[in-house]
């Protein structure tokens, strides 16, 4: 009587380089995901921050240089006449911050809510000026929150943390509808609608729970909505296109360089080097961003979010469609053919 032979994974167990293998790809991808993140913090500093120095002519030049001399090429400064002209920048979100000298005493305003890392680093600032125009005395400028965050999220916490709920949003959607769903059209469609149900849940969870956006709710909805939706879409299709490879190049692009570039948890000014202005020409850092503008500056400075994201969404589709195009053309080939050979010779 034969008896059946040992399972070939117990006869021949992986050899011992294979381990050696495994082992150094694991530490390598551990190191990469270390860097991803670690990075951008740590190296985090204020560079080029755009803020405004409202003033009589000579004593904007003066806070300049004060600030040049505390903060080297610290900030990006404009330069304008009054505290009206100042507090419109803000409102528009073409600067962070403003000093005002307008009235003699400096004053500093901020806006936390388009980023507490900034406020934080001004009212530094406010200090400094007040302790050099009071020669030591430890005399603090006084501060104007001017664009405040909301009372129950004062730190933005809940802002920032919804930087990762964006990404991995879209990167389930496009896990779930490449591997459930067959179809070009019906995983775009598939993709769409979860963009939509998932902006609707996650601004209600950070608007009528954690209290950490305001504003228009359907606003909010729709920046989480197309922020979700780019980064799907342009999953899938790089999955339609190149398969597996596709879909590992579309998450690493995501998750590891668009989400720790963002800059949702400081600003991207303060991110090291270019890194910053990369990080606002993918989803994440756009999403956040338009959030933010939804959120707390009615909509104002999000032109460029909005483009970014409408291009990544363009961009996906049209991989989606040559994908399909592409899968077609081999179905329609060898029904051509079937039917060829089916023809009854003459």
């Amino acid at each position: 009587m034969d008896t059946p032979g040992p399972r070939a994974a117990e006869a021949l167990p992986s050899s011992w380089p294979t381990v050696a293998r495994t082992v150094v790809l694991l530490t390598a991808l551990v190191s990469v995901l270390l860097t991803a993140f670690a990075w951008p913090s740590v190296r985090s500093h204020v560079h080029d921050v755009p803020i405004a120095v409202a003033g009589p002519p000579a004593a904007v030049k003066q806070v300049s240089a004060a600030l040049d001399q505390r903060l080297p090429d610290g900030f990006a400064i404009t330069e304008v006449a009054d505290t009206p002209a100042a507090e419109r920048l803000i409102r528009d979100r073409e600067v962070y911050g403003a000093i005002d000298v307008s009235s003699g005493d400096p004053q500093v305003i901020t806006a936390s809510a388009a980023g507490a890392s900034v406020a934080q680093t001004l009212q530094g600032v406010a200090a400094g000026l007040g302790q050099a125009q009071a020669q030591g005395a430890g005399k603090t400028s006084p501060v104007r929150d001017l664009v405040a965050l909301p009372a129950d999220d004062p730190r933005g916490a809940g802002l920032a943390a919804g930087a990762l709920p964006l990404v991995m949003g879209g990167l389930l959607a496009a896990l779930l509808l490449t591997r459930l769903v067959r179809g070009t059209a019906r995983r775009v469609t598939g993709a769409l609608a979860s963009a939509i149900t998932g902006g609707l849940a996650v601004a209600a969870i950070l608007q009528y729970w954690l209290g950490s956006l305001e504003s228009s709710y359907l606003a909010n909805t729709g920046a989480i909505a197309l922020a979700i939706a780019a980064t799907s879409l342009s999953i899938i299709g790089l999955e339609s296109l190149l398969g597996h490879a596709g879909f590992g190049l579309g998450a690493f692009t995501m998750m590891l360089i668009g989400n720790p570039l963002s800059g949702a948890s400081t600003a991207p000014e303060m991110l090291p080097g270019w890194s910053g202005t990369l990080g606002q020409l993918l989803p994440p850092g756009a999403g956040g961003q338009l959030l933010r503008s939804t959120a707390f500056f009615d909509g104002r400075g999000s032109t460029h979010s909005v483009l970014v994201l409408a291009a990544w969404l363009g961009f996906g589709a049209a991989l989606c469609l040559a994908g399909g195009l592409s899968k077609r053309r081999p179905r329609l080939a060898a029904a051509a053919a079937g039917n060829a050979a089916a023809q009854p010779s003459g």
